[in-house]
């Protein structure tokens, strides 16, 4: 595989433009891995968007909670590496921040059950005669 990868790239190389030279062949350019993860982990994005507007009670808080995790670890991690990796940054940012929503969702759901459930338990229940 890394060999048909090489011979696009060399082909590509002749026809890119010499103004966008400097990002073709940067360090996180898309010659590399460090682009292209960045670039496919938008689907985890775009998914995310998707789910906003699934219903609360089919949202998982322990899926949330993970994407929410990894969403601000590899944020930092993409401005403490060498070459910063900013896109890899600004997926990670979007990738918390859906997580980040969905899990209040979600907990939010969860603590209006709770508060209803004592409100039924409190209620006294009315007694046929």
């Amino acid at each position: 595989m890394s060999v048909i990868y090489r011979g696009v790239v060399s082909a590509v190389d002749k026809i890119v433009p010499a103004k966008l030279q400097p990002l073709w062949s940067h360090p996180a350019g898309p010659k590399t891995i460090f682009f292209w993860a960045p670039a496919f982990k938008w689907g985890l994005v775009i998914a995310g968007i998707g789910d906003l507007t699934r219903p609360a009670d089919k949202i998982s808080i322990p899926q949330q909670g993970a994407l929410s995790a990894t969403g601000l670890v590899w944020s930092r991690y993409s401005l403490v590496i060498i070459p910063k990796n900013w896109s890899l940054f600004s997926v990670n940012v979007f990738v918390a921040l859906t997580g980040l929503y969905q899990l209040s969702r979600a907990i939010r759901y969860e603590q209006s059950l709770k508060s209803a459930e004592k409100e039924n338990v409190s209620k006294p229940q009315a007694v046929p005669a």
